[in-house]
């Protein structure tokens, strides 16, 4: 949620801001609305005043033994006033308070129109065969039942079988383990939620409508982790040498939205997935490096699975509506020729904090909001998908499983014999 001070202060900024990321937000029309909010405070202050005098000389005159019967038909009016200003004043605002919650954060600086590749990692792997699909070797290797995920749940959905379900698992344990190493404290979550967590995590109003709700309860399936992460302080005041104060957390995650675009079937978008998810509350001083060391990470689990991927901006477009500033790590899939998204790092500032009304003292003993910072750490249907097809060694689909998996797959190399 921005401050409307720094709306105040600084209009012509966030409206750039908001044309940056390709928004028709009109910030004139909302200072109009705070302004119209602010008269109507001001006049229902000044009338509060006047019925206050007016209730003083009432008092007086009684004690005094007159009539007061003209100040207390003045004090009727005023106080069939004051219902009617306090009802438009209501009215004004919660327009401007559920504006105020639509609106995006603002973005960085950095932020451009356009998305950058900022560098990669390996090269793209060369094979002396045409590479295979991830769902062309899902099939052969009986990893993922596609046919019947169809039948039973409807499309968007997989189940993983065997050595793929296996698989998937040691790719859950080895992201969790990694991040735990890493100074995260592991969270078990419910898939659930209430819808105030959606709000304190940006995610509703605006994407409410792509969430799984539950009829009559006011609760949905969560997207991802971060849905609940980022809501765990809600409401508390931390202290200065809590921070920074970093989760770690699998959970399987639910979205309506699933691509019609023929390279996105299989395993690369669908309606339920794993994800890990990293979280931290910093404070306001510390947010720069906490998103390089989320970013690190990422890469350090990337790096560990030996894939080839790349790191990008995020076109300011792209950039999630909580978020002022977005990296990407991309996986390369061969087959398809494509790289994928397994992971976005990103830093929300303020934004989400001021939702969830999260704050801590800092060491001056000044109340501050925190920032916080997520990132996948790692996106693992997809994750499943590059290694499969980096991975080929021959023609007739054997796949070598990283080293690191190994152990706890159970296998070396997946071949058909």
């Amino acid at each position: 949620m921005l401050d409307i001070q720094q709306i105040r202060r600084h209009p012509e900024q966030v409206q750039e801001n908001f044309e940056r990321r390709g928004l028709d937000i009109s910030v004139e029309e909302l200072l109009g609305l705070d302004k119209e909010k602010l008269r109507l405070q001001t006049e229902l202050q000044e009338m509060t005043h006047e019925k206050n005098l007016l209730s003083k000389q009432v008092a007086a005159r009684k004690k005094q033994g007159r009539e007061a019967g003209d100040l207390l038909m003045s004090i009727y009016r005023i106080e069939d006033k004051l219902d009617e200003l306090g009802y438009i004043l209501r009215a004004k605002a919660q327009r401007l308070q559920d504006a105020l919650l639509r609106l995006p954060n603002l973005l960085d600086d950095e932020m451009q129109a356009d998305m950058e590749v900022l560098y990669s990692y390996k090269e793209k792997p060369v094979f002396g065969f045409q590479p295979k699909g991830h769902m062309e070797l899902c099939r052969r290797h009986r990893l993922i039942d596609y046919e019947t995920a169809v039948s039973l749940m409807g499309r968007g959905y997989w189940i993983y079988r065997g050595v793929g379900a296996r698989l998937e698992w040691a790719l859950l344990d080895f992201c969790l383990e990694e991040n735990q190493k890493a100074g995260y404290e592991m969270v078990m979550l419910p898939p659930i939620a209430r819808e105030i967590c959606g709000f304190g995590a940006g995610q509703f109003p605006k994407f409410e409508e792509e969430a799984y709700k539950i009829q009559g309860n006011g609760q949905f399936l969560i997207p991802t982790a971060e849905t609940v992460l980022v809501n765990l302080h809600r409401d508390k005041i931390l202290k200065s040498d809590e921070l920074p104060l970093k989760y770690t957390s699998y959970t399987s995650c639910f979205r309506r939205e699933v691509s019609k675009d023929p390279d996105e079937r299989g395993m690369i978008r669908g309606h339920h997935f794993n994800k890990v998810e990293n979280v931290q509350f910093v404070a306001q001083e510390q947010s720069e490096e906490a998103f390089a060391q989320i970013l690190r990470q990422a890469e350090h689990l990337m790096q560990t699975l030996d894939l080839h991927y790349r790191v990008i901006r995020s076109a300011a477009g792209e950039c999630s509506t909580a978020m002022s500033k977005t990296y990407d790590i991309e996986v390369w899939l061969p087959a398809e020729r494509v790289y994928k998204e397994v992971s976005s790092i990103s830093n929300a500032r303020d934004y989400q904090a001021r939702r969830t009304n999260t704050r801590y003292r800092d060491k001056s003993g000044k109340l501050r909001y925190v920032h916080t910072l997520n990132g996948s750490g790692l996106a693992t249907s997809r994750l499943f998908a590059a290694i499969l097809e980096q991975n080929q060694l021959v023609e007739d689909g054997s796949i070598r499983i990283p080293e690191v998996l190994a152990p706890r797959v159970g296998i070396d190399v997946l071949s058909l014999s």
